[in-house]
């Protein structure tokens, strides 16, 4: 049975930063290199979606310990482990999906996500990126690092499983059920032009792994 997104990550929070270290190609680079991209300006706005317990965030805030920071994730148990984390840092934590809560506009100097939206399409992702774009001061840019599929096949076929199990499950469609269906990076790019993007460039890769990193 597919598990709610919700619930397989509260499962797995004990023991979460090791797997994500030493089981995903190129971990120990990308939260690295990911952080290295944001603000490095004082008092820095940082928006976070699916920000988990917070990996990118432990180089970033040694880069600029005076960033503020708003991180949004489905999961308590995660947040509760970031805050634990990070307790003397300017975080605030929204429990949520990010489709559903507002972000304002013209708040944040930047955005990131990493490894959080790969279990979405296109369709779904171009009103998020919509909002999320509002969101972003002149000059701001959203830097997305996450699993990419390889081929349109392999970008179809899964997404043609999640639907399948899910009939075979009789599991509701308004309901997060965790099952990675990645975009191609094309895909991901067009997602992103098409919400008013100015410009998308892939700045690397590590193996499945790309970072992405949009213009307002």
């Amino acid at each position: 049975m597919l598990e709610k997104m919700d619930d397989f990550f509260t499962a797995r929070v004990n023991g979460y930063d090791e797997h994500m270290k030493n089981n995903i190609e190129g971990a120990d680079l990308f939260y690295k290199y990911t952080a290295s991209l944001l603000p490095k300006e004082k008092n820095a706005n940082v928006l976070d979606l699916g920000c988990g317990t917070g990996l990118e965030l432990e180089e970033f805030f040694s880069i600029n310990p005076s960033a503020k920071v708003t991180g949004i994730d489905l999961t308590k148990a995660m947040l509760d482990s970031l805050k634990a984390k990070f307790q003397d840092k300017d975080i605030t934590t929204i429990c949520g999906s990010y489709f559903e809560i507002p972000f304002g506009e013209e708040i944040f100097d930047a955005a990131v996500s990493v490894e959080s939206l790969h279990h979405f399409t296109k369709e779904e992702k171009i009103p998020l990126y919509i909002k999320l774009r509002k969101s972003l001061k002149s000059g701001g840019y959203f830097l997305l690092t996450d699993y990419f599929a390889d081929q349109d096949e392999q970008e179809a076929f899964l997404r043609q499983e999640l639907l399948r199990i899910r009939q075979e499950q009789n599991l509701s469609d308004d309901v997060f059920y965790h099952y990675d269906t990645p975009l191609t990076v094309e895909h991901e790019k067009e997602a992103l032009l098409a919400a008013g993007f100015t410009q998308v460039e892939e700045l690397n890769s590590w193996e499945a792994t790309h970072t992405l990193r949009a213009m307002k």
